[in-house]
């Protein structure tokens, strides 16, 4: 048996333990909003918080988050106005929005590790996620403006 928090509520899962995150988020507990990109970690839109840290759910097994708090873009503020997701909204920065969630989180990630990040800190803690679209001007615009409180 495996127990976890997943957005402030107790879980149990009582499956594979190598079953990845993702599809237990997804599958299990409904919640869509972590997507499946590319399945080897190399895209980010599947980053979930997991412990405080960003992590790719396609790789991170059931087994690897026991008695770990996972938050996903669903949790990340009850009614979405974390300043990362006000940033997004107030630059409408999502072209097709696939990637957006992984890029949020990553986003929110560096935020609470570093309130105040360079242009080059902020080019490299999200360059692992990738946006087909090429919106990452945008991107790293609403990071800046939510460094400011937004």
């Amino acid at each position: 048996m495996i127990n976890l928090t997943v957005n402030g509520e107790a879980h149990r899962w009582d499956g594979d333990p190598s079953l990845p995150l993702l599809w237990y988020l997804r599958d299990e507990s409904g919640l869509t909003g972590t997507k499946y990109g590319c399945g080897q970690a190399l895209c980010g839109a599947c980053t979930v918080h997991v412990g405080g840290q960003a992590v790719r759910a396609c790789i991170t097994a059931m087994q690897d988050v026991a008695d770990q708090n996972v938050v996903t873009i669903e949790g990340l503020h009850p009614t979405g106005d974390h300043p990362v997701q006000k940033a997004w909204r107030e630059l409408q920065v999502p072209q097709c929005g696939f990637c957006q969630t992984g890029q949020i989180m990553q986003a929110a990630m560096l935020l609470q590790d570093n309130p105040k990040p360079t242009d080059e800190q902020i080019r490299e803690q999200m360059a692992g996620n990738i946006c087909r679209c090429g919106c990452y001007t945008r991107i790293e615009a609403a990071i800046r403006l939510a460094a400011t409180g937004v």
